[in-house]
């Protein structure tokens, strides 16, 4: 809404999405090597001060530089968290004994995130109605400002340890290498990625839910019960992994059959199939810290984000080239049976 109202078009507003997208891309494995090689929590602290100065620009400076500026900034602050928040946590509960309990702890971190974004989207209406876009946007930097202060008191007994040979060449060298040497971690790697990445198709769920036919005031209400499910499904992460391949396949069929119904109904088993989903990533993510070193954690970790990045464009152009000849409810019929492949690669 601001972006159009400051007089931008649909193509500048495509292009900023495009720019956020490619400086998240570029900057995963980097900021990766940059966690490993020295400070961890400290990247998780400067994370969400660099997506508050890139709101700031929007807030105080609103024009097509400025929002190009805000979002290069916000996707390097997504690229300086992803990795190196996983390595932190899962690190140091590793060193209290507690890795067993990792996959529980990210699940319900997600389902709080997701809850958060939720009161945040209502709380948006009325800062919205009392104070414009202005108050919006100083709200959207004081949160992020106050997520640094928090990532201070995270514990950090690694400070970084010098790879042989030094540098981020060859740490880099050194976490490529883990991936191609270990087929178990190489699988791992993909099935993150892919799993993380086919899930983008959920940004397109409001047209399956307007294609029902519904008023659109309950495109929303649609919206919130996906998500709410989803949380619940976060929730439960950690409880009953070994049958996360019978679930992806369970799920598949319920995200299939529900769009299939092409009715405001079958946004009920396709709630149920995205918790699922969640769920599993919690699981695949929680494998794949298992079987990382912790001198690349965080790169191999960085290498996964970036796969996830990828496949959610392959996703993406997917979705635009099939629906010029399909309606939302075939291409996401299209999409299940990819689940079942992950769901294979999983059992395996």
């Amino acid at each position: 809404m601001l972006f159009a109202r400051t007089g931008l078009s649909g193509a500048q507003i495509s292009s900023l999405f495009v720019l956020w997208s490619a400086t998240t891309i570029l900057l995963e494995v980097p900021s990766g090597l940059w966690a490993d090689r020295f400070s961890r929590r400290r990247l998780v602290v400067w994370s969400p001060l660099v997506v508050a100065a890139g709101f700031a620009t929007w807030t105080f400076a609103p024009s097509y530089p400025a929002f190009a500026a805000g979002f290069v900034l916000w996707g390097a602050g997504v690229a300086m968290r992803s990795g190196a928040l996983e390595a932190l946590v899962y690190e140091e509960m590793a060193r209290l004994g507690a890795a067993g309990r990792y996959t529980r702890l990210v699940g319900r971190a997600e389902a709080v995130r997701t809850t958060a974004e939720m009161a945040a989207t209502g709380a948006a209406a009325l800062v919205l109605a009392a104070g414009g876009h202005t108050a919006v946007g100083v709200a959207s930097v004081v949160v992020p400002v106050l997520g640094a202060a928090v990532g201070l008191t995270f514990p950090e007994h690694r400070t970084g340890r010098e790879p042989s040979g030094g540098g981020f060449g060859a740490l880099l060298r050194e976490g490529l290498g883990e991936v191609r040497r270990v087929p178990a971690v190489r699988r791992t790697v993909l099935l993150v990625a892919v799993l993380s990445g086919v899930t983008a198709l959920d940004e397109y769920l409001p047209l399956l839910a307007e294609a029902t036919g519904v008023a659109d005031a309950t495109v929303p209400l649609l919206m919130l019960l996906v998500v709410a499910v989803t949380a619940v499904g976060g929730w439960l992460a950690g409880r009953g992994t070994r049958a996360a391949p019978a679930a992806l396949a369970i799920a598949a069929a319920l995200l299939a059959g529900g769009a299939f119904a092409r009715s405001p109904a079958g946004f009920v088993p396709i709630a149920v199939a995205y918790a699922a989903f969640r769920w599993a990533i919690a699981a695949a993510e929680a494998r794949l810290q298992d079987r990382l070193s912790d001198r690349t954690r965080a790169t191999v970790t960085s290498l996964s984000g970036l796969g996830a990045e990828l496949v959610g464009i392959a996703a993406f152009a997917g979705y635009a080239l099939a629906s010029r000849w399909a309606e939302p409810w075939l291409v996401f019929c299209l999409a299940a049976p990819v689940y079942l492949g992950v769901a294979a690669a999983m059992r395996r």
